[in-house]
């Protein structure tokens, strides 16, 4: 969808080794990634002695300029692009991380969330710590710096074993990059290679959290890092080791349907070809007769094509959106209905005067954006409207690193398919079953999802689940 009421993934990761321009690949990295948040961005490089960093408030081409970039030049980068919920945007919060220890340097970039992480900081303020942010991600610097263990690899899975929830890391100390993934999997971290150029002594290696980034910088993908994998890249070369006993798989099925690029590989699998099949399945479980089958942009766009193919009804762009909003606009004194989403979004009436409209999107939250969209559409002269949603009701809040409200808010929770099509406003309103979009994401014997959000069945232990918030603070 196009405004607040939207699921959104906290952030993007990406690490760079052996590069001479490491900085500049780790900006075009996030450039890439910048989807996945555009509050704040920042990259930590390192020439192999001394760590360099910048982070700032904004998107990634404006806050890495040609000058920024050229002082914090190095071999060794990582950064971090993200999304922040309401009052956590602040450049306190900005990551990587990065801080002098008794280990030495060590920054860090994360895309999850710790479903452990208050009692943790909570125990670690009685006995002294001192905290500079107040994002989780902070608690495993200090369970790294606080480890009894001697090396800091060591010092690392031992930390990591203390940590509960949703973590795809990559950190760095002045001469090696470190790349995991928590025992389940939830996040993805896809790992390339850019072959040595001419001069270097070795291969670039690569860390981040979609493929896409890695077409943009001329990377080739060779894996995913492994659910419980700590993978350590230095001058030796590329070793690895499982620091946690294994877990059922519980990587994130919205990542396939929402957050990842259509262009990405996610988890080993096409985004593309999930969400062409979402709608295809959709068409299957949901088919109704209309005339033409219309996306919300952007979100509705592949799995819409994907329904026009399997139905046979004619795909058009209906509904157009200006790319060029800016984070603030000027509002009419005489209030305009809908001007908030009519700002991002324009109905085509002559594709929709008389016509009877599929209405494509991933998924409804909180019901008023859908509810406008619809009456737009309406007033744009369709004669029936019937929205089509390619997941399940999303019933739960995520604590994954996921933003999604809270059930009081989630329309899905509160009220049946009928009374939500009465709000919106729709003909008919059908949404895709939990099995049709566990086939279509291909779950099997190469991964297995976590779809707590559209069930209530979180794959680790969640506490009082109706009055705890998804998280304080996220990435």
């Amino acid at each position: 969808m196009v405004t607040n009421d939207k699921f959104r993934d906290e952030c993007g990761v990406v690490a760079i080794f052996a590069h001479p321009e490491a900085e500049k690949l780790a900006y075009l990295g996030l450039h890439a990634l910048q989807h996945r948040g555009q509050e704040s961005a920042g990259i930590v490089t390192s020439d192999g002695l001394t760590s360099r960093a910048h982070k700032a408030m904004g998107s990634v081409a404006d806050i890495f300029t040609e000058e920024v970039l050229a002082k914090i030049g190095g071999t060794l980068a990582i950064g971090h692009t993200r999304y922040s919920t309401a009052g956590d945007s602040a450049l306190l919060n900005a990551q990587p991380i990065l801080v002098q220890s008794n280990k030495g340097s060590i920054a860090v970039a994360h895309n999850g969330n710790l479903v452990n992480a208050t009692q943790i900081r909570g125990r670690l303020e009685s006995q002294g710590s001192i905290f500079q942010t107040n994002s989780d991600t902070e608690v495993i610097v200090h369970l790294i710096a606080l480890s009894k263990e001697h090396t800091l690899p060591e010092a690392m899975a031992d930390a990591l074993r203390r940590v509960e929830g949703a973590f795809s890391l990559v950190m760095m100390s002045n001469d090696r990059i470190f790349a995991v993934r928590d025992p389940r999997g939830f996040r993805p971290l896809a790992m390339g290679r850019i072959p040595a150029l001419e001069g270097q002594k070795r291969d670039t290696m690569v860390f981040a959290s979609e493929t896409c980034a890695f077409d943009l910088i001329g990377a080739e993908y060779i894996r995913d890092v492994k659910p419980g994998e700590l993978v350590i890249v230095s001058a030796e070369g590329i070793s690895s080791r499982f620091y946690a006993t294994s877990a059922p798989q519980s990587s994130c099925i919205f990542e396939h349907v929402y957050f990842s690029r259509p262009d990405s590989l996610v988890f080993g699998r096409s985004v593309q070809t999930s969400r062409e099949e979402l709608g295809r399945q959709l068409a299957r479980e949901t088919g109704v007769e209309a005339d033409l089958v219309v996306p919300v942009p952007d979100s509705g766009v592949t799995a819409a094509v994907g329904y026009a193919a399997e139905s046979g009804i004619p795909f058009r762009f209906a509904l157009i959106r200006n790319h060029y909003v800016g984070r603030t606009f000027i509002e009419p004194s005489q209030s305009v209905r809908d001007f908030g989403v009519k700002l991002k979004l324009n109905a085509v009436r002559s594709l929709l005067q008389g016509k009877r409209v599929v209405l494509i999107d991933d998924s409804i939250v909180r019901g008023t954006t859908s509810r406008k969209i619809v009456r737009m559409i309406r007033n744009a002269g369709a004669k029936e409207v019937h929205m089509r949603i390619s997941c399940p009701p999303t019933i739960s809040p995520c604590y994954y690193g996921v933003d999604t409200p809270s059930r009081k808010q989630l329309i899905a929770a509160n009220k049946s398919v009928e009374e939500i099509r009465e709000y919106i406003g729709a003909d008919s309103l059908a949404y895709l079953s939990l099995e049709g979009l566990k086939k279509a994401c291909g779950e099997g014997d190469k991964i297995s999802y976590c779809s707590a959000c559209y069930t209530g069945k979180y794959p680790t232990d969640i506490v009082d689940v109706d009055e705890i918030q998804p998280a304080t603070v996220r990435r």
